[in-house]
């Protein structure tokens, strides 16, 4: 018996390579995980677990308008008849079909606490309570007209659909996502209403362009709102099946009470958890890459989310928000993978191919609903008949029925009487006696020519597919007027490719620069024009040995070459300069940039780009000039880098720009010019000395360059606050080199030349003093006069103060001649320590 059995046992082992069953074995594993598992049908866009949930709750009764049942009744009833796995994958389930931040048109009506947003898990099944909600009792509507296949449950007790009839487009506009074993799907929610309306498009034009349809499917809509970067990567999933969206939290700048502004986060992407977003801002203050954070808080409530974030009081708002894209999860990308079981197989699909599957798969469901329908109302016209023939002949009918010993006599003696069906035979014995009443009979009547009417309807909508999918339109206009909500994702233009310059207004901005090096920017209105000889308002606290030493206005978007004493250069932008109130020093410039030690500034030059027709016209102040390409500046390093080769004893006092044509003026301390054409001076390297530019007498040096650009006059400005407007023509042209003519006769009542500037009548001018007063007037107050002269009173000086500096601004601001008054100041802070830079 032994010797049997093992012999039968050796008969049945089959030799087998391990490799082929272990690929075999995972082959049916990974094909059971993608379809019974991980992936939703493309018809109902759901996986077999969410579908057995709704299918069980359905069910058991829970509809929208029933009471609401334990969430353990519900799992209990999944796990029982169609899903035999765990109970928390389950309950997991149920509860995401439940949470308003995860489904776009949730499937679950949850009672009791389902999760947050905040990552909080929800409680217990046997605490919360669930029923349909309305959308998804739309997903089950007709299940019961044999709309769709069915198939045994795992133990052959019971059957469970293969797909829900579906009357609306799920994939799309609640998504899905999962992981399969070699592959994965990421499908974004879209809103009911556009998907509608695609699908509306495709009924009336099936060879719509994918291109029509993305123009009705503007994108994704997201449950959470927020708002989307771009519509590069919609349109690349849309046509390929895959690609990746940018979603961006909504944030709102305001203003707080104490004039500082704020960040207000009201929408945050996608299944982002809010708690860990807020610690990652928190973390970026911490680790300071984002300095410009005072205070964090977390206002949400059940209204809605509210995350406030306090700014410091100079901070710029959307530099501090694009820093937070960059580093937190206020933007998250979305990667589109559209796959979904197409006949049990997944594929990879494009949007029209997705919803034309929707669309066939409603069409066949109306199809089989209709033919379910008609063999019902023939039935019933069937009975019908019966009953109508037995009614006509009520009396010969009674008669065969009372003459009949037994059911099946009478049945067999009235089919062979009046050629009746079993079926109406039965119906005729069954019929109640109340039947042959008048009404009733009148009602009997009635019903078969309804039923005869419905009959024909039904069998038009089978003789014509168009009737069919017209249908399929009513009835999905019907649902969207039901469901149909706005969209909550806004679609905004991709700005990745902005810097920190682009999130910044172009304002037109004061740069001063004391002679210390403090430097700071301002708003032009703060200083008041006023009139000739006024005394003029502070515009900088300074120490004593301190003063105000260069002034110019420039745009937040400029660049400022900013040229040192020793021939070197650094490269700033205007809106990286701190802003700051009059008063106020400002920051020392060194701390913007790497300058060498004992370094001083000379001149600063602004510009917008570096091109090849523009050039930088160099003057130091023993005499020499240079003319070099500005492009040749164009590569900046942090460091600096070497703009004119100067020789010992000498140093750079004044770069300018200018297009190759102009002519140059130089002036001495001792009142000299020389005009000259800068194409005299070749145009040669970075890295040379130049070339001679005035003749000077002894103990003189060169205090300023002009580069005529304008029909102007040249201003001229002593260190006592004298000072005159000559016509230009008054410079007759030379050669470089030469020895120059009197620009202005130099007394001790003038005081040495302190600063030249061209100038016309429209032109606004801010004299600055040692002591860091500022004097704005209009240069048409300033009368013109000859060249050799000593001229008149242009600035009021305080005992031992003298005039250091001269601006021109081209672009008068705020100008007002009629206002004479003296240190007035409109709108600004006063109290500001003179001693320390402005935090």
């Amino acid at each position: 018996m032994t010797t049997d059995s093992t012999t039968d046992s050796v008969a049945r082992v089959e030799p087998r390579r391990l490799e082929d069953e272990m690929r075999d074995s995972f082959i049916d594993y990974s094909m059971s995980v993608i379809v019974q598992r991980a992936l939703p049908d493309v018809r109902d866009g759901l996986k077999p677990v969410h579908r057995r949930i709704l299918f069980a709750m359905h069910e058991a009764g829970l509809g929208p308008t029933r009471p609401y049942r334990k969430s353990a009744t519900v799992v209990g009833d999944v796990i029982g008849k169609y899903h035999p796995h765990g109970d928390s994958a389950v309950y997991d389930s149920l509860v995401r079909m439940a949470q308003d931040f995860s489904l776009r048109y949730p499937l679950v009506d949850g009672q009791g606490n389902f999760g947050s947003v905040d990552g909080d898990s929800a409680a217990a099944y046997r605490y919360t309570e669930a029923r349909l909600a309305g959308f998804a009792s739309e997903l089950l509507g007709d299940i019961d007209k044999e709309t769709v296949a069915h198939t045994p449950n795992f133990d052959d007790r019971l059957r469970e659909p293969t797909v829900l009839p579906s009357a609306l487009p799920n994939l799309l506009v609640n998504g899905s996502s999962g992981i399969a074993v070699g592959m994965a799907t990421n499908i974004p929610p879209h809103n009911l209403r556009e998907v509608a309306a695609a699908c509306h498009q495709l009924i009336e034009a099936p060879d719509t362009t994918l291109e029509g349809l993305m123009d009705v499917i503007r994108g994704p809509d997201f449950p959470t709102g927020g708002a989307i970067f771009g519509g590069a990567g919609i349109r690349e999933a849309y046509r390929e099946g895959r690609g990746r969206i940018v979603m961006r939290a909504k944030a709102d700048i305001e203003e707080g009470r104490d004039g500082r502004d704020r960040i207000i986060v009201r929408e945050i992407p996608f299944m982002v958890n809010k708690t860990r977003l807020v610690e990652q801002i928190a973390g970026l203050v911490r680790d300071k890459k984002v300095t410009d954070i005072s205070d964090l808080r977390d206002e949400s409530d059940r209204d809605g989310i509210r995350v406030v974030i306090e700014l410091k009081r100079d901070a710029v708002p959307q530099i501090v928000l694009n820093q937070l894209f960059k580093g937190t999860q206020l933007q998250s990308t979305f990667g589109v993978i559209m796959l979904a079981l197409v006949d049990g197989e997944p594929q990879v699909l494009d949007l029209k191919t997705m919803l034309e599957h929707f669309l066939e798969h409603r069409h066949e469901v109306v199809e089989r609903r209709t033919q379910f329908e008609l063999r019902v109302a023939k039935d019933r016209e069937h009975v019908l008949e019966g009953l109508k023939i037995a009614v006509d002949h009520i009396d010969e009918v009674i008669r065969i029925i009372r003459g009949s010993a037994e059911t099946e006599i009478a049945a067999a003696q009235l089919r062979g009487a009046f050629e009746l069906s079993e079926r109406q035979a039965d119906s005729i014995l069954n019929m109640r006696l109340a039947r042959l009443t008048g009404l009733e009979i009148e009602k009997l009547e009635d019903e078969l020519a309804k039923v005869r009417v419905r009959r024909r309807e039904l069998e038009e909508i089978l003789s014509s597919r168009r009737r069919r999918m017209e249908i399929v339109g009513q009835e999905l206009s019907a649902l969207v007027d039901k469901f149909g909500d706005e969209r909550r994702t806004e679609i905004v233009p991709d700005t990745s490719n902005l810097t920190d310059e682009d999130l910044i207004a172009e304002e037109r901005m004061v740069i001063t620069v004391s002679h210390t090096g403090y430097i700071k920017r301002i708003e032009p209105h703060v200083y008041r024009s006023q009139r000739r000889g006024g005394r003029g308002i502070a515009g900088m606290g300074t120490k004593e040995e301190d003063w105000v030493e260069h002034l110019f206005l420039a745009s937040t978007h400029d660049y400022l070459l900013i040229f040192t004493t020793a021939g070197r250069m650094y490269w700033l932008k205007v809106y990286q300069i701190p802003p700051a109130r009059r008063t106020a020093r400002g920051k020392p410039i060194v701390n913007l940039l790497r300058m060498g030690k004992g370094e001083k500034i000379a001149s600063i030059v602004r510009a917008r780009e570096f091109s090849e027709d523009r050039f930088l016209i160099f003057a130091t102040r023993r005499g020499l000039v240079k003319k070099t390409s500005l492009a040749a500046y164009r590569h900046v390093r942090v460091g600096g880098l070497e703009a004119i080769n100067i020789l010992d004893r000498d140093r750079l006092i004044d770069v300018q720009l200018s297009d190759g044509s102009n002519d140059v003026i130089l002036a001495t301390r001792l009142g000299v010019s020389i005009r000259f054409s800068e194409e005299d001076a070749r145009v040669t390297g970075r890295r040379t000395q130049g070339v001679m530019g005035i003749r000077l007498r002894r103990k003189d040096d060169v205090i300023g360059m002009v580069v005529v650009r304008r029909e102007g006059d040249l201003l001229t400005a002593t260190e006592l606050g004298m000072g005159k407007r000559s016509n230009v023509e008054d410079y007759r042209s030379q050669r470089r080199g030469g020895k120059g003519v009197i620009n202005l006769k130099v007394t001790d009542k003038s005081g040495q030349v302190a600063a030249i500037r061209e100038v016309t009548d429209d032109d606004e001018l801010m004299f600055v003093t040692r002591n860091g007063v500022i004097n704005r007037q209009m240069a048409e107050g300033i009368r013109t006069i000859g060249r050799n002269t000593q001229g008149v009173r242009l600035v009021a000086l305080d005992e031992g103060d003298e005039l250091v500096d001269v601006a021109c601004l081209i672009d008068p601001i705020g100008t007002d001649p009629d206002d004479d008054e003296v240190e007035v100041e409109v709108g600004v802070e006063e109290s500001v320590a003179s001693s320390g830079s402005e935090e």
